[in-house]
This record gives C-alpha cells, structure tokens and sequence, in this order.
C-alpha cells in the first residue's frame, strides 16, 4: 500500500507570528515569533517546527521566561519545546543563557541545556557542556563538568555543579579547583556563597599560595580578604615550618596563622618541635608565639633538649634563630636541667641564658618568692644571679658553663646523710668534656668552699672549710676528684663532730633538689590546672540533595515531556520492581509473622496485619548493585512501620530507612539512597509490622534516578 504523505508548510516572511496560543491555558508555551512555521507528521508527530527568518529569531515565551533560537520544534500537547542555534533564556534581568541546544517542559518548568552552556548571573557565570535549569526550584544543575567564573574570587572548576539561585549558593563536588589572585583551592566539596565571596570546605583540601599551603578536612575561606579557618586534620606549611592545630585560622595577606588546641609546629630547618595550645606565627617576621603548656624540643641524634615556660617566642631566620622562654621556665636534657624567670636561647651563638627578670606585677608567678636561676648537671647544683651555657651549634655538645654573680655550686656527700660539698664566689666557669659531664669548675674572687674530706677508703678525714681568692676543681664521675685554692686567706680540716649544724652551710645555701626536672612531665608539675579552649567549630557537610528528588520526578511524570529527553538525561522513571501491584506474587520475599490479603473494594490495594511484635516483614530485592535509588510506597492504617533500602547479602547494609507513623489517610512515603559498588543487590524493605498492625498498602516503586 502507497502510503501517502502530507507535509503542511506555512512560509511566513518578514512577519512574526504572535501569540499562537491565546486560547490556550495561560500556563502553555506561548510562541511570540517565528519567521517560518512548518508541520511535519512523518519526523515530529504532533509538533510545529519553527525557524528563524533573515530578519529575527524564534521567540518563545513562558511564565516570565523568555527564549530565542534558529530552529524550536514546539509539541504543543506535552507543553514541550526544543530549540536549535544560537539559543538564548533570559528570566527576567538576572539570568541568562546562551547555548546550542535547549529543552524545556512548560509543565515541569525545567530546562536541559548542552552545547557551549554559559549561564550568567549578576555577580557569577557558569560554564559548562551540559546544563539542568529547574525554574520552579530556581536551581541550576551540572554533572559531566563547568566552572563557574566569579569576578572578585576567580574561577571554580568542578565535575559536579549546583546553583541555588535565592540564595545566591554554588555547591561544587568531586575534584573543584578555585585559582585565582595567586590562590589555588582544591576540595573534594566545596559551598560557595556568591554575594560574600565565602567558601566551606569538605574532605581533603588544600589554599595554595605563593607564600603557604593550608590542608584541612573541614574548613572556611573568604575569597575576599583571603583569611580562612582550618579544622580537622588542619596543617599550615610555611617554608621551614609546618603548623598544626585542632583549630588553625589564617590571614594569607598578612603571612600570618593563628592555632587553637593540641598544636604542633615543626621546624625542618633547626630539627625542633614546638608544642602548646595557643600559638601566632608571622612568617614574614619569621617570629612564633606560643602559650598554654608551651615547650620547644630541640631534635638532636642522642639526646633532644625539651625548654617549656608560661610563653614562649621564637624569631629571626633558621641560621639566627633566637628562643625567649620566660615566667616559669625550665629546661631539660638527659644531662642537664635548669629552671629560670626567662630562658633566652641563642642558635648562632650557641648561647643560652638563665636570667632572673627585673621587675614583677603582683600576679606574676615569682612576685612573692624569688630565687636565683638554678643549674644541674649530674650531681652538681649550680646558682647565680646569670646563667650562660655554651654548646658548638654544630657537634649539638655543651662546650662551657658561665655563672656571673653569687655563683653557688653544691653537691650532696654520696655518703654522709645530710653533707653537702659547697663553694660559692662571684663568677663560675665551667667546662665539659665529650659526654656533655661537667669537668672543670673554676670559681674566681672571694670564693667560699666546704669539702668533706676522704681518704682511699671513703672513710671522712673531715670537714675542710676555707676562703680563697679563687678555687679550681676537677670532677670525675660527678664526684670531685681533685680541688686547688689560690690566695687561700684562711682554711680548717675539722672533724665533723667539732663543727655545728649551722657551720656545715655556706651563706645563702639553698638546696633545691625538690625542684629538679627529672623528666619531660617534670616541667609541667608546677603548671595550674588547665583546659582545652572549647572550639565551636562549622558544621559537618551537608550531601546534596539529588537534583532529581522525589518532587521533581512528580512534575516529569505529571508533564508526560518528550520520551527522548527521559532517555537520554538517565532519568528513568522505568519501575524496578517486578509485580508491584500484586504483593500476593512469589517475587516479593518475607511475608512472614503477618497476614497479607488483597482488598476487593480498591483496586491494586493490599492489606496486612501483624501477628508477630516486631517481626513483620515484606521485600523485594532488584538485580542493581550501585546507582540512585528513589523509592516511594502508598500507605494508611494504623501502626509503625519501616521503608528501608538496604544491602541484599553481605553486611546488610542500610542505605536510607524511615520510620513511618500511619494514619487512616493515603499517604505517599519515599526515600533516596545512593549504593556504591558492592557486588550485591539492593532490597526495597517494609518492616518492622507489629502484633496487631493494621494497614492498607499500593504502588510500590523503585527508580534508579542515576547510575554510579
């Protein structure tokens, strides 16, 4: 049979045509020009083909939206239209789009986008190949790639792309890049706020700046003034130093950090470590302050020094670096410790000082009870009013010891119970040998000294108490092995029994023992009470919400839009399961502790009864083993129950459950999940049906929204 075909061609020129519809529902696409009009049966049933003229393009209009384009193919009975060419949207003043290609449904208001996609905001431009526009929503969509151009903050790159046009918010996911200005962002999720130029991180990120790089797994940004806080797993890496913290926040216009709780700073260059709870670094003073527990390790290859004080500063480059400890500071090594008002160390000149600081405030810690900077080394006591150790910054080895002022070494007898070997003038110097042991001692000008004396056998000689001009000694195991005085004035080798307590100690002896750091917690012993600075911090990431929730799905569905456009953006409205009007099939599972009949009165309606507390069940499972799931189920009855999706074999895991509270009205429940890949399929779940539960049921249906 010769079929016969008829094509209608209305050639218009040079004359618009306009409003088309106007007996249509004010809701419908109206066509407000177009220079030619054709209709074509055999290639697009049911549709009028419109194309440009020499003189304008096709205008369309629709609900304050506005369109042109070379070629729009209209269907006029799904409210449907695509458009060809050099397309452009504009809703109202704000937005435009310009791009090859444009689907858009007048029922469900949302627009698909490909081809050169550009859509422009007042402040943001988004780019991408393809892009969703749900008018309804005001939200734009991307998936397959686009970036988004922000005048004062750069450009966003992401494979995923949100826009919440009212609230003027990007959400970006997977691999999003922010460059510009000289800064480089990378995130796995990123929110964006348009107006305020404020960024949100989530999961591994990193700011890169000429100057520093900041890592967080949660984090705030201001694009604008380039400040930003760090949190969780929060790193700063600035040169030669590497700041961590709970709580890091950072100005990168001035070079400077801040950090909060548990820190952690590690210089690469001098091998140290500084610890505290609150810290400042300016990297272009190359200065750090640290207080609340502060303590700087010096890394060395036998024997780290520990330095812990109410603050400490540390300034100047690697090679001239300088260390100010002070209130309460100490200081520990195997070898050596010291305690001091200040600590002042020196890495080029391999000095440290043990000073006493002038002045007090009536809080200050030694307001009410000085004393002397104190020195020990093995069995040695050393005081005065300064203290300098000397070390060879190379070797990391103490070279020599200085005292200047009341210089006061003792060291307790090793036998007698309460006898102290003591000398005392006005300077001290020591040397040490390789093992970092106090060798040599020589104290100079109007020295004091009491020796207990003893022969071979260890058995005391006596007490020998003298005053000299000056004293030299030699130690040998931490013992005096050999002492000489210079000048001597006057000198007396008693028994100990001719000596009363009061003689045995030298003016100004001070025993301080109790005092000594003997370990790295030592140095805290004497600190107050503290506690951590409560950080409030952001809150967690907040997934997407799928594009294609539950609600829009509804409006494809009611707008019954062209068959190509659902098969060809994955949205599938085909349902998953199999016999889901006839629960009574053998394909649906469980049915147990329950009894399930089919209701006469309602079509495709089923009824179920508990006859079991808790252990009712019913489900499906569905040959998919990742994807987006949207399910949803009509209920009303009396009862709770649970809709779920979960794991089908393996853990079981749940993807997405809601507990449901019935009432005697039909209700629509649905939930959305995502399952990523696990070799098992996934189950569609209704559970959790009580003793006595009583409930109709019907339409049950599983959509895969996307494939993973």
């Amino acid at each position: 049979m010769i079929r016969t075909k008829f094509i209608y061609t209305f050639i218009i020129f040079f004359l618009g045509i306009s409003t088309i519809l106007t007996a249509q529902d004010k809701k419908k696409i109206s066509i407000e020009y177009a220079g030619r009009l054709n209709v074509d049966e055999e290639n697009y049933p049911g549709a009028k083909v419109l194309t440009r003229n020499s003189m304008q393009q096709v205008h369309i209009a629709h609900a304050g939206s506005n369109m042109w384009c070379d070629k729009a193919i209209y269907y006029s009975g799904e409210n449907f239209v695509e458009a060809y060419g050099n397309v452009i949207v504009k809703q109202g003043d704000t937005i435009t789009m310009t791009s090859k290609y444009v689907e858009y449904s007048g029922t469900s208001q949302l627009a698909f986008a490909s081809g050169e996609v550009v859509l422009k905001s007042p402040n943001s431009t988004i780019s991408s190949d393809t892009l969703y526009f749900d008018r309804i929503k005001q939200q734009s969509f991307y998936k397959s790639g686009g970036n988004v151009v922000k005048d004062s903050s750069g450009t966003i790159t992401s494979k995923i792309g949100r826009y919440y046009m009212t609230e003027k918010k990007f959400q970006f996911v997977d691999d999003v890049v922010l460059t510009g200005d000289g800064t480089v962002v990378n995130s796995n999720y990123f929110d964006f706020y348009e107006d305020t130029g404020l960024a949100y991180l989530f999961g591994p990120s990193t700011i890169t700046t000429e100057d520093s790089k900041t890592y967080c797994e949660k984090g705030f940004y201001d694009t604008k003034n380039k400040t930003g806080y760090a949190l969780k797993d929060s790193k700063i890496y600035y040169d030669d130093r590497i700041i961590e913290g709970d709580s890091l926040y950072f100005d990168n216009t001035k070079s400077f950090a801040s950090a909060t709780n548990n820190i952690k700073i590690t210089d690469t260059i001098n091998k140290s470590i500084v610890t505290g709870h609150y810290a400042e670094v300016f990297r272009a003073k190359d200065s750090l302050f640290i207080t609340k527990r502060a303590l700087v390790i010096t890394v060395q290859e036998k024997d780290s020094v520990y330095l812990h004080a109410d603050k400490i500063m540390v300034t100047g480059k690697p090679e001239n670096r300088i260390t100010r400890a002070y209130y309460n500071a100490k200081l520990f090594k195997k070898d050596i410790s010291a305690k001091a008002d200040s600590i002042h160390a020196d890495q080029n000149t391999g000095i440290t000082e043990l000073i006493n600081l002038d002045r007090f405030a009536p809080t200050d810690a030694f307001s009410t009870k000085r004393r002397p900077p104190i020195l020990w080394n093995n069995a040695n006591q050393m005081t005065g009013d300064t203290i300098h150790l000397i070390s060879n910054s190379k070797t990391e080895k103490l070279d020599s010891l200085r005292v200047f002022n009341n210089a006061f070494i003792i060291s307790k007898d090793t036998i007698s119970e309460n006898g102290y070997n003591q000398i005392f003038g006005i300077t001290l110097v020591g040397l040490f040998n390789d093992a970092n042991e106090l060798r040599e001692v020589k104290i100079n000008k109007n020295a004091e000294s009491i020796f207990y004396t003893r022969d071979e056998n260890q058995e005391l000689i006596g007490i020998d108490k003298a005053k000299s001009g000056s004293i030299k000694m030699l130690f040998a195991n931490s013992d005096i092995e050999e002492y000489t005085r210079l000048n001597t004035v006057d000198g007396t080798l008693f028994p100990e029994k001719d000596y009363q307590e009061k003689d045995k100690f030298l003016k100004g002896f001070d025993w301080r023992e109790d005092e000594r750091p003997l370990s790295v917690d030592d140095l805290f012993k004497e600190d107050k009470p503290f506690e951590l600075t409560v950080i409030k911090g952001l809150e967690d990431y907040v997934p997407q919400e799928n594009f294609f929730d539950e609600e829009l799905l509804e409006r494809l569905n009611l707008s019954k839009m062209h068959i190509d456009f659902i098969n060809s953006h994955s949205v599938n409205t085909k349902n998953l399961l199999v016999d889901s009007n006839n629960f009574l099939s053998k394909i649906w599972g469980g049915k147990k502790n329950l009894t399930l009949t089919k209701e006469e009165e309602e079509e495709n309606t089923f009824n179920i009864v508990g006859t079991d507390k808790g252990g009712g069940f019913v489900f499906q499972n569905v040959n998919k083993t990742k994807g987006e799931f949207y399910c949803s189920i009509w209920l009303k009855g009396k009862g709770k129950i649970r809709l779920m999706l979960q794991e089908d074999q393996g853990n079981f895991t749940i993807y997405k459950s809601l507990n449901i509270t019935l009432t005697q009205k039909w209700h629509k429940y649905s939930i959305t999940a995502t399952k990523e890949e696990d070799n098992n399929k996934i189950l569609a779940v209704l559970d959790q049906i009580d003793l006595d539960d009583n409930f109709s049921l019907r339409l049950p249906k599983l959509i895969e929204i996307a494939s993973k």
